[in-house]
């Protein structure tokens, strides 16, 4: 087992990277240090009212704590973000700390691009009633602290898309959503606050992360340099996550300071392609939870790639430890696939499209033709079958 730092700092496309049990505690140093006076917390209202992750959070921000907004919802919605912008005003805050999941992150960055693009949400409605929204491209108005809590990936980023017009407001019969630019300024990565999360909430956003290292080895532009935080961020989270989130057995505090470590290493220079097209194409039928739609389908992506192209299985081996050694690759493929699939399943997370309450289906052709129109895609390694028709048999595979 390699050994990880207690303690580090790291920097990834401007953002500072603090990571080591006990982080919370540097937060008022790290905004006197930037001239920030004071920082709205920004959480969804479980996260709020859980005092053994909050309580460091308020101690570490000091006086620079200038209160707390925990409004925001797995849904994402612009409104959300025009509400947190009331509450900053209120606070008088020159800085968001955003605290938890991915929505809460998303809101907070979102809502910092939204205060600087100067359009409120009645033209963006009307903007979006027209079809589409054009993205803000401003700088963002206020830094962005982001403090994960799940493993779901969504800190080390630059993106989030809020939702404006549902699908059945929509003019397109689709959701409707915003998106601009704003990086965090700081990803502060607390192993101490992770372990406040229930056990429940991080095997739910574990294969979301975890696959976005998956995803990057066989992405069409895969590079070396992508590949070796990759591989590595694998290596950790392929023998950690079962015992953080799911029903392995191990020494705990161990595990989760490498699920913590492995979750920053997948983000840094991800290429998310076909695993997140699919789940992308469930989000805009249903709403569900992505990780739930990357745990079913992951090995059935896997095994649809590997049967048309190499999709870097040696690479991928690699991370889980596999001993590809004299072995041909349709052997090497199917012991990734089996240990994707053995991951996945110490996690109690469901593992076929039937056993998602949501999802129907009679639907699966039409989520076909999502995914197969999906951005991700056209980060798919070169040479498959991406036809609609192709897709629609590896949803059925996994049915």
């Amino acid at each position: 087992m390699l050994p990880i730092a207690d303690r580090f700092d790291s920097a990834y496309d401007g953002c500072d990277v603090l990571y080591g049990r006990g982080r919370a505690a540097d937060l008022e140093d790290y905004l006197a240090d930037r001239g920030i006076h004071g920082a709205l917390v920004v959480c969804g209202s479980n996260v709020g009212a859980n005092d053994a992750l909050m309580d460091p959070i308020r101690e570490g921000l000091g006086d620079r704590h200038a209160g707390t907004f925990d409004g925001t919802t797995p849904e994402k919605r612009a409104e959300t973000a025009f509400d947190l912008l009331e509450a900053a005003s209120t606070a008088d805050a020159d800085a968001l700390v955003a605290v938890g999941g991915g929505s809460s992150l998303d809101v907070a960055r979102q809502a910092s691009v939204l205060a600087a693009d100067g359009r409120d949400l009645p033209t963006l409605e009307a903007e979006a009633r027209e079809g589409s929204i054009e993205s803000p491209t401003t700088d963002p108005a206020f830094p962005v602290v982001a403090i994960p809590t799940t493993f779901a990936g969504a800190d080390l980023s630059a993106g989030g898309s809020l939702e404006v017009l549902s699908a059945d407001a929509s003019p397109t019969g689709q959701p409707i959503t915003v998106s601009g630019s704003a990086m965090p300024v700081a990803d502060l990565l607390d192993p101490d606050l992770f372990e406040t999360t229930p056990r429940s909430v991080l095997a739910g956003s574990a294969m979301n992360g975890f696959d976005k290292g998956i995803e990057t080895v066989y992405a069409r532009d895969a590079s070396p340099v992508s590949d070796a935080t990759a591989v590595h961020g694998i290596r950790l989270l392929s023998g950690s996550l079962p015992v953080v989130a799911g029903d392995h057995a191990g020494d705990t505090a161990a595990a989760m300071d490498r699920a913590v470590a492995g979750t920053l290493l997948v983000q840094i220079d991800r290429k998310i392609s076909v695993v997140h097209a699919f789940g992308h194409g469930f989000a805009r039928r249903y709403d569900v939870q992505q990780g739930a739609i990357h745990a079913v389908v992951v090995p059935h992506v896997l095994a649809y790639l590997f049967e048309e192209v190499e999709a870097g299985r040696r690479a991928l081996a690699a991370g889980f430890g596999i001993d590809a050694e004299g072995r041909d690759d349709d052997a090497v493929a199917e012991a990734v696939v089996d240990a994707v699939a053995g991951v996945r399943d110490a996690l109690p997370v469901p593992n076929r499209l039937r056993d998602v309450d949501v999802v129907r289906e009679d639907d699966l052709p039409a989520i076909a033709e999502f995914i197969a129109e999906d951005p991700p895609m056209e980060r798919a390694p070169a040479g498959i079958d991406a036809s609609p028709e192709r897709i629609e048999g590896v949803l059925r595979g996994a049915w």
